[in-house]
């Protein structure tokens, strides 16, 4: 059974008199432990891609099933229910609460969640440990570089254990370096933890890093293919 499966996934959205066919039919399997890569040029369908996979939105027509569970038809608290156990999102934009620590940040998925707020603070603090930021947990935003902002936030996407990390250009407003490291935390997630990773990219040399390469164009799939990290 795939972990992830998409059946002729279509998404269209209306402006107007106007629709527009964001994604086309769409059909992919994703294994357990994957990390792949979905590529394409701006206005292909990634980021509506990853907003069906995420369950922030639903598709138009087609099927989407997570571990074996169709979840394309669940209503909205049901996909509310699916995003808080099974899913952890890291985006372009850190979306960190300015007035809150690395180590607050980190542990507000899990007070929201009823969690004793000791418990919760010392599973951020393990998480930030994990991360690179044990000298940084009380540090507000505005005190941390960018880097250090979005490994808060990576952090934050695994305090409540998910099995699925989806990752929306992660690296994409940091410099080279900090890109970088950003990229080996998820690489360690997913060879020594076997999280799920897919991560949408527009740069090559970010791709070419993850195990498998699946490039949109105009809504549709045009290439699917291992990359040499996987064949090694």
């Amino acid at each position: 059974m795939n972990f992830l499966k998409v059946e002729n996934l279509i998404k269209n959205f209306y402006l107007g008199d106007n629709i527009v066919h964001a994604l086309q039919g769409i059909s992919l399997s994703i294994d357990k432990g994957e990390f792949v890569a979905i590529t394409g040029a701006s206005g292909s369908g990634k980021s509506t891609f990853m907003h069906l996979l995420g369950c922030l939105d639903k598709p138009t027509d087609g099927k989407y099933f997570i571990e074996g569970e169709e979840v394309s038809k669940l209503t909205s608290n049901q996909l509310a229910k699916i995003r808080n156990q099974k899913i952890g999102f890291v985006f372009q934009k850190f979306h960190l609460l300015p007035d809150l620590t690395a180590l607050e940040n980190v542990a507000l998925p899990q007070l929201y969640a009823g969690l004793p707020e000791k418990d919760a603070l010392n599973n951020a603090s393990y998480l930030l440990d994990r991360v690179g930021l044990d000298r940084r947990k009380r540090h507000h935003p505005f005190q941390l570089s960018g880097g250090q902002q979005q490994r808060v936030a990576i952090a934050r996407a695994l305090i409540n254990k998910p099995s699925i990390l989806l990752a929306d250009e992660p690296t994409g407003n940091l410099d080279s370096q900090s890109g970088q490291a950003i990229l080996d935390i998820l690489k360690e997630l997913n060879l020594k933890y076997q999280v799920t990773i897919i991560l949408v990219t527009h740069e090559p040399s970010i791709a070419k890093q993850t195990q498998r390469i699946t490039e949109l164009r105009d809504g549709k799939i045009i290439s699917d293919k291992t990359t040499e990290d996987k064949k090694d």
